[in-house]
């Protein structure tokens, strides 16, 4: 009775496997066929998303430095903020010892609309060298 059982058990797994197999294929087959019009839906959403991110604020870059002698520390900086094109602004705050100020300086094509300190020309330069 026991042979009986596992040769029932062994025809029903070979059973299963062959319906597992079928519905393997069909699936594989379909997804190939699929495959470029997927392709090329891809490529459009690939080319929306740079399209949208030349716009975005990708370019960054820090420099902190000693605005006055009497001050250490490294506590003021500069911060550029720019995209793709190189448009953008420049935050600068400088901390004295009773207060700090913050500035910020537009920026068009990599360049100040207002005139840069060193360390905010220092800032826009490291963020156009680490365009991508």
């Amino acid at each position: 009775m026991a042979v009986v059982l596992a040769l029932l058990a062994l025809l029903v797994a070979l059973a299963a496997l062959a319906v597992a197999l079928r519905a393997g294929r069909s699936t594989a087959t379909g997804t190939v066929e699929d495959l470029p019009a997927d392709a090329a839906g891809l490529r459009r959403e690939v080319a929306a998303l740079r399209a949208e991110a030349v716009g975005a604020l990708r370019h960054l870059a820090v420099v902190r430095y000693d605005a006055f002698d009497e001050m250490g520390g490294r506590l003021s900086w500069s911060l550029a903020l720019l995209d793709d094109s190189g448009d953008g602004v420049v935050l600068t705050s400088i901390r004295g010892r009773n207060e700090a100020r913050t500035y910020a300086k537009s920026i068009a094509a990599w360049s100040g609309d207002q005139e840069l300190s060193p360390e905010e020309a220092e800032a826009v330069a490291h963020a156009r060298l680490a365009r991508t």
